[in-house]
Parts: C-alpha cells; sequence; structure tokens
C-alpha cells in the first residue's frame, strides 16, 4: 500500500472514531497487520484477557487461508490441483460459493476466477508496469466462475488452468466472522476495521451513531467528501484511487474487469455499500463498480436493507433511493 493510501486509511478510521468519548475506560484494542492490510478491533465494553486471546487467534488463523499466493493455503491448494478435487475448509467452501452467488447476481461482471488475470498486474510494488496484452489475453481466456465445482467441502476447477482469486470478499467474510465471535462473548458495542473495511457492532455506547468520513477520490490527505451516521452495519468503499499506478499519463487501478483483463473504465471514482452483512457490502462494492453507476444503481434498488452512494468521476455524489431510511 502506497504511503499516501495508507494516510487515507488511517484519516478515515480516525474520523470514525472522533466522539467516542462516550466508550467505557476499559476500552481494549486489538491492533496488528494480517490480509495484507492494518487490522483494527476496537471493543468498546469491558472484556475479560481470554476474549482478546480469543480475538487474536481468530484473527490470525484466517491471515492465510484465502491467499491465492500462500503455500499450502485452501485457494492455494485448489489453484495449484491441476484440475483435481480438492478438500478445503468450511469457510472456504462457504466463501467460493458466495463467491459463485455474486458472480451470477452480477451475469458474470463479478468473477472469483479473476486469479489468472490477477497476478498479472502489479499494484503494490510502484513498478508502473502495464502486463504484456498477449499474456493477458491469455489469462483472460481461463477466467469464467462457471468452471468451479462445490460439492460440500471439495472444491474442482473444472479448467485446469484457471485460478480463484477471493480478494474482493474475503475480508468481509473474516469481519462477520469476528462479528459473530464478539457476540457469542458477549459484546455489544465494537468497531471492527479490516483495512477500511469497516463493520460496527451496535452502537457508540452512549446510543448514538457512528459519523463514517467517506474519502474524497485522490485527495491528498484522505479528506472526507461526506459522510454518514450509522450503527450496527457494514460499510465498505471500492474506489479506483486505493490501489493504482500511472503510465504514459494513464492510471491503471487494481480493480480489473473479468470481461477485458484490464482495470475497469466507467464514470465511477467509488461505491460505498452500507448494509448489515460485511461479506455483502464488500462484494456487492466491488461488483457495483464493475456494474457501473446506472446498472449498480438500479440494482441496490432492488435489494432490501442495501444502500449505496456513488461518487462519479465529476466529484459528484450519488445516493440510492431512500437512502438510511
Amino acid at each position: 500500500m502506497k504511503l499516501k493510501q495508507m494516510i487515507a486509511v488511517l484519516s478515515s478510521v480516525a474520523m470514525l472514531l472522533c466522539g467516542c468519548s462516550s466508550a467505557n475506560a476499559k476500552d481494549q484494542t486489538y491492533s496488528d497487520t494480517l490480509y495484507d492490510t492494518v487490522v483494527k478491533v476496537q471493543i468498546l465494553d469491558p472484556v475479560n484477557e481470554n476474549v482478546m486471546s480469543g480475538l487474536k487467534s481468530l484473527c490470525q488463523k484466517y491471515n492465510t487461508m484465502f491467499s491465492m499466493y500462500v503455500e499450502g493455503s485452501d485457494i492455494y491448494n485448489i489453484n495449484h490441483a491441476q484440475g483435481m478435487p480438492v478438500d478445503v475448509s468450511s469457510d472456504t467452501a462457504t466463501l467460493i460459493k458466495k463467491g459463485i452467488y455474486y458472480g451470477d447476481l452480477s451475469n458474470g461482471s463479478f468473477d472469483i476466477t479473476i486469479g489468472s488475470v490477477s497476478q498479472l498486474w502489479d499494484f503494490t510494488s510502484g513498478s508502473g508496469t502495464v502486463p504484456d496484452a498477449d499474456a493477458i489475453a491469455s489469462a483472460l481466456s481461463h477466467v469464467n466462475y462457471k468452471n468451479i465445482s462445490v460439492s460440500d467441502n471439495t472444491v474442482q476447477l473444472l479448467d485446469p488452468n484457471a485460478s480463484i482469486d477471493v480478494g474482493a470478499i474475503a475480508k468481509g467474510y473474516i469481519a462477520d466472522r469476528i462479528k459473530d465471535y464478539l457476540k457469542k462473548n458477549g459484546v455489544k458495542h465494537a468497531v471492527i476495521d479490516l483495512g477500511g473495511n469497516i463493520l460496527l457492532l451496535g452502537s457508540k455506547t452512549d446510543g448514538s451513531k457512528y459519523n463514517i468520513g467517506i474519502q474524497k477520490p485522490f485527495g491528498e490527505t484522505g479528506e472526507p467528501i461526506t459522510s454518514i451516521k450509522v450503527a450496527n452495519k457494514s460499510v465498505v468503499t471500492t474506489g479506483i484511487y486505493q490501489r493504482y499506478f500511472e503510465a504514459d499519463g494513464k492510471i491503471y487501478h487494481h480493480i480489473l474487469d473479468p470481461r477485458t483483463g484490464y482495470p475497469c473504465e466507467n464514470t465511477l471514482y467509488s461505491d460505498t455499500i452500507i448494509t448489515d452483512s460485511s461479506l455483502t457490502a464488500d462484494a456487492l462494492s466491488t461488483v457495483c463498480y464493475l456494474m457501473g453507476y446506472e446498472a449498480a444503481n438500479d440494482l441496490i434498488d432492488q435489494l432490501e436493507n442495501v444502500d449505496a452512494l456513488f461518487i462519479t468521476n465529476d466529484n459528484e455524489i450519488h445516493y440510492t433511493k431512500n437512502f438510511l431510511r
């Protein structure tokens, strides 16, 4: 993550937490660097050390489980099985099924077999190199989520050269599992932040809502363009300013289009999804960007208990019908 992008994330989190004076003096926070990002879970209720140690173990359990690069992970094993069936954890099987679901919901705009393409692109080292066009075309021929077969906890790629990448939905799934753990242990108020993927358990301890800043696209200091007041919801933003590089005067961002193999091009700078489940918010934020503003707006209006705001490339903010009513 570039320094200015890290500053942006930290700035948005600072705005989220401002006004938390009502929080109990015994607030406890778990911070770590996991899932290639900064993780912070702030519990606003008093809890014992066993809850905190269990939280740490849970977060670290998922650190490499869904990685396509870590040898021995479920996703790595599937991608390197040469088309043979692979037994995976129930977590992985569930996550892949969700990926297939969102592929269907978006008519293929979202595709978790983008892995053969995504591994060609490097948005973190700062090298600013665009992959060879022939390499992209070759990789693109293996992108088709319908080539994934899931039976119970067994996953098989019907195309041996396909590659699963669940990066667009993994953090949302993990955030939901963290929330489940905290609720099971009696926690009623907490802020779960996985690299800017925000999930709020309850409200602030005084019953008021959180004020969450929505980052201004390409703002140098991560300043907000607007904010929303929410409680007991997940808020996830996908934007082209989060991970990108410039080459020959053109911006190449990390939201890859499974139909072209290149960064998706439309009129959106970002979209923000607000709903109960972090997995749903995580997935829909990517789905909506890939669909483009008009189609995404129509989709969200058809879904229950899902709100969204879109920032188009003229820096105009657009809200879905009945936003947060």
